[in-house]
């Protein structure tokens, strides 16, 4: 049996346990709506438009916001280094006892709290930057101020060279963005549902 398929049984056994991603979805939804932007997670096209930028050879730090039930990180896992480190912060309690159930990956790590803490949290990690950071937050229907603070907090944190990658289904999000990066990139993926807004930060 080759890894990825060792994994992938770990992540059916270890998921029985509880509900299921697309449940366990739907719940975060339904409890927190302005803290989880879709219904249901991202499709695979925007997972591979989303990451295609990154250079993955030279990744140590990757940082994801709202991981959700883990749409992006077996993908992010499957690309990074051996050595490299995946931190995935979310508010959501269920949605982080279900990471850490069904990711036994050494190199992931599953947190409890803001991505406005971003920068200490990557201290409690043992780094200074992060090479990337992914986001799925609905800026658009965050509290007044947090995403604001959210990405100020980025910005500060993303080496130079490195990115903000965000999607999106309200380009209002680029406000948040802009004002803390060098240069900005911008895409759609019309392969989802809803269709979605791509934005790539980048400091140089």
């Amino acid at each position: 049996m080759t890894d990825s398929a060792a994994k992938a049984d770990s992540r059916r056994s270890d998921a029985a346990h509880g509900p299921g991603p697309l449940a366990l979805f739907f719940k975060g939804f339904v409890k927190h709506p302005v803290m989880v932007g879709s219904i249901i997670p991202s499709s695979k096209k925007l997972i591979e438009k989303m990451l295609a930028k990154c250079d993955w050879p030279n990744t140590k730090l990757f940082v994801e916001y709202g991981p959700g039930v883990g749409t992006f990180c077996q993908t992010v896992l499957d690309k990074l280094p051996d050595d490299a480190t995946y931190v995935a912060i979310d508010t959501n309690p269920d949605f982080i006892d279900y990471l850490k159930r069904t990711i036994p990956d050494p190199r992931f790590h599953a947190v409890l709290g803001s991505a406005a803490d971003v920068e200490q949290i990557v201290k409690d990690h043992g780094h200074d930057k992060a090479d990337y950071v992914l986001s799925g937050l609905p800026f658009s229907t965050l509290p007044p101020g947090v995403g604001d603070a959210i990405g100020q907090a980025t910005g500060r944190v993303v080496r130079p060279g490195g990115a903000f990658l965000v999607y999106q289904f309200s380009p209002k999000c680029r406000d948040f963005i802009e004002p803390n990066f060098d240069r900005l990139e911008r895409d759609r993926e019309w392969w989802n549902i809803p269709p979605a807004v791509l934005f790539w930060g980048w400091r140089e």
